[in-house]
């Protein structure tokens, strides 16, 4: 699985460029067979996050064929309104059964749901909330920042045994992605480590990504063959 992680503002020029330069990229995400698109502009207010939710979703219904997923960073009001496959939360958002609810409440029966987690116990407790998916950070340093490493992603991912906290609830089928500091050349480490994809946002904005996906995907059949 792959996630692309927007972010306008590291885009040049002025905000009309900027936007105009993800929504390129959007559509050149989807092209290129990104599963999920999680639109993170988090500095816009709701209308103005609804009204560019609405373009980007045009762009992935009209590049990708219906394979693309595009979900709206933790505003499910704005995901509800613009015809998002889904929402984003936060770590500290409602948990995703929640999130379910009020989906369904506005009429949503099928939807894409996701969380941010920075600890195995917050892997856990998004699954047993019913997460579709949980995104896993940060695994490697980014920004002056430590990362947690390849064996903390390995034990939220289910590969090891839980201790404690974490261990109250197992390890089941929910999809671990690994955010933070990822590049193409560590990428394929986390894929080792059992995450079922990577999440980025400069991998994906800073590179032609069709070729970053036939390299990871190159990888892994590899790796999956080393195996057999």
């Amino acid at each position: 699985m792959l996630y692309y992680i927007t972010d306008r503002r590291q885009f040049p020029g002025t905000e009309g460029e900027q936007r105009a330069r993800l929504l390129a990229k959007i559509a050149e995400a989807s092209r290129a067979g990104v599963d999920l698109i999680q639109l993170r502009e988090k500095d816009l207010p709701a209308r103005e996050l609804e009204r560019l939710a609405r373009e980007a979703v045009s762009a992935v219904g009209e590049n990708s064929g219906g394979r693309t997923k595009l979900l709206v960073n933790s505003r499910v009001d704005v995901a509800v309104a613009a015809g998002a496959d889904g929402v984003h939360l936060r770590a500290d958002d409602v948990a995703a059964s929640e999130a379910r609810v009020i989906f369904s409440k506005a009429g949503v029966r099928s939807t894409v749901i996701g969380v941010s987690c920075h600890a195995v116990s917050e892997v856990r407790l998004a699954e047993s909330h019913g997460a579709d998916f949980a995104v896993f950070a940060p695994v490697f340093e980014k920004s002056g920042a430590p990362g947690q490493g390849l064996a903390v992603l390995r034990a939220a991912c289910g590969q090891i045994p839980a201790r404690g906290i974490e261990a109250a609830v197992p390890a089941g089928q929910m999809p671990v992605l690994a955010l933070g500091g990822i590049t193409l050349q560590n990428a394929p480490a986390c894929l080792e480590a059992g995450a079922a994809g990577v999440a980025a946002i400069r991998l994906f904005q800073e590179n032609e990504i069709a070729k970053v996906i036939e390299r990871i995907n190159t990888h892994h059949r590899d790796t999956e063959a080393r195996r057999d």
